[in-house]
């Protein structure tokens, strides 16, 4: 008697789901918080020259993040992470083995 063929099971993964939050290009909370920077640069000083310098910052570091997030869309979260690892691991396979 010959076996059925059984097809397999497939599911759609809508790109929305899987890709990374960015905003212009770059991780949305970093581009925010630097937004936020240079509008409180330029509205506590209030100069042109104020302006000018946040303008510049805000250019500069967006697109430093932008080439961030080309290399690694999850850059921010990775370090995030490695910083909160220990310093140091002992080499043992379980912290309940006899040393």
């Amino acid at each position: 008697m010959a076996e059925p063929i059984v097809s397999l099971a497939t599911s759609r993964i809508h790109r929305a789901l899987s890709r990374p939050h960015h905003l212009m290009g770059a991780d949305r909370e970093l581009v925010l918080l630097t937004g936020l920077a240079t509008v409180i640069l330029v509205f506590v000083v209030l100069t042109w020259f104020s302006v000018a310098l946040g303008i510049a910052i805000w250019i500069g570091v967006v697109g430093a993040l932008r080439m961030m997030a080309k290399a690694d869309p999850m850059m921010r979260q990775i370090y995030l992470r490695h910083i909160r690892y220990k310093p140091s691991y002992r080499p043992t396979a379980s912290p309940w083995r006899r040393t």
